[in-house]
């Protein structure tokens, strides 16, 4: 679903309602147009993913998520993963699923786009724990996706 048509009406709106006013009122609704565009955008991700969390509640045995690529949002319906009984290892139900020791492979480059500020304290982060900012993303991500493993599998610890 491309995101851009929905947050170009808005702007589109606020310009309209601009063009009644003087030359530095338009420009101020420019300038608060492209603003509200990325907030916009944050409030309709926001809305898709209640939305899909919903629908996740009345899927039986599955889950809807909403993802963010560039303007574009994505929905992805998977299956739930097995819960362990209270007789079963979470070895023995983990079996069919890699865990992210087990993941091995090639390497490969990805450009990451931060906040200044975030960018910031990102690297800050990484000098204290002595890696690189590389690493220290490298790291963060794997840590992500444990936790989110654990959180699939209904995992605490």
């Amino acid at each position: 679903m491309e995101l851009d048509k929905y947050t170009e009406t808005l702007r589109t709106d606020l310009l309209a309602a601009a063009a009644l006013g003087d030359e530095h009122t338009r420009q101020t609704a420019e300038a608060l147009g492209k603003t509200a565009e990325a907030s916009a955008r944050l409030m309709l991700l926001t809305a898709l993913s209640d939305f899909a969390a919903e629908i996740s509640n009345d899927l039986d045995g599955h889950t809807v998520t909403v993802r963010l690529d560039g303007a574009r949002a994505h929905a992805d319906v998977r299956r739930d993963l097995p819960t362990v009984d209270s007789g079963e290892s979470e070895a023995a139900a983990a079996e069919d699923y890699p865990t992210m020791d087990d993941v091995s492979g090639e390497v490969r480059r990805v450009t990451l786009r931060l906040v200044e500020q975030i960018k910031e304290r990102a690297e800050d982060a990484a000098n204290n724990s002595g890696v690189s900012l590389n690493s220290w993303l490298s790291q963060a991500v794997q840590g992500a996706l444990r936790e989110q493993m654990r959180k699939d599998r209904g995992w605490n610890n």
